[in-house]
């Protein structure tokens, strides 16, 4: 027993790193695609880098800031869930302590656990810490590291801006003639390698994956610059 209790929290761990990372390059990707085609929209309809600046700029603050809010609110419900469930099964063991024991020993006999077996690691989990023990085999909640909504915020507006960056200053910092092929060149590369990072977090063949990013990307830059180049060509 001694040695599953040492591994869950370890696997767990993983299992939570592995999701940031995971949320770390998709937010990288949607600030690449979304940065990116602005940028060449614009750059569709003007030359000026003074314009492209300013709408690569305002791009990357909108789209960081609507991550952080929406991963914000998102995981702030989730957190809320949480507690709610942990605030009832407390109370579920305050009222019923039998019936819950009953619970757990079902949950640990469904696991694999003969019934005498599970019967003795319920009561020894219970006597330990009832909550703890009913949050983690029945929630699947550890009580003491409940997801936080400002990490996710904070995190989802880093990896936004990162990626971001890439287009805005791909687009600016060239000169005129190369702007375009430069700013296409390493959306595509960035996005091979985000699909490759994503592919491999979640155990996937990459090529499907990276065909997907960067087929995804070429296909907004093309529509904006298309867009920017026929609003240019009106004077709009």
């Amino acid at each position: 027993m001694s040695d599953t209790h040492e591994y869950e929290p370890h696997h767990a761990d993983l299992g939570s790193r592995l999701n940031w990372l995971r949320a770390g390059v998709l937010g990288a990707n949607d600030g690449i695609v979304s940065t990116a085609g602005i940028v060449v929209g614009v750059a569709g309809a003007t030359d000026d880098r003074a314009t492209l600046l300013t709408a690569g700029l305002a791009g990357l603050l909108a789209g960081s800031m609507s991550m952080a809010a929406g991963e914000y609110v998102s995981v702030s419900t989730q957190r809320d869930a949480e507690k709610a469930a942990l605030a009832l099964e407390k109370r579920e063991l305050r009222e019923q302590p039998e019936e819950e024991l009953d619970e757990l020993t079902q949950l640990l006999r469904s696991r694999g656990l003969t019934p005498e077996l599970a019967r003795e690691a319920a009561e020894q989990l219970t006597e330990r810490d009832a909550l703890r023990a009913h949050a983690r085999v029945e929630l699947g909640i550890d009580p003491d590291d409940l997801t936080n909504p400002w990490h996710a915020a904070w995190a989802s507006f880093a990896a936004f801006t990162v990626g971001a960056l890439l287009p805005l200053l791909a687009i600016i910092l060239p000169p005129e003639a190369w702007r375009l092929p430069v700013t296409v060149v390493s959306v595509l590369l960035a996005l091979a390698l985000t699909g490759w990072g994503s592919a491999r977090l979640g155990a996937a063949p990459p090529r499907p994956a990276v065909w997907r990013n960067t087929a995804g990307g070429a296909l907004a830059m093309a529509v904006t610059y298309l867009a920017g180049t026929l609003l240019g060509a009106v004077g709009v």
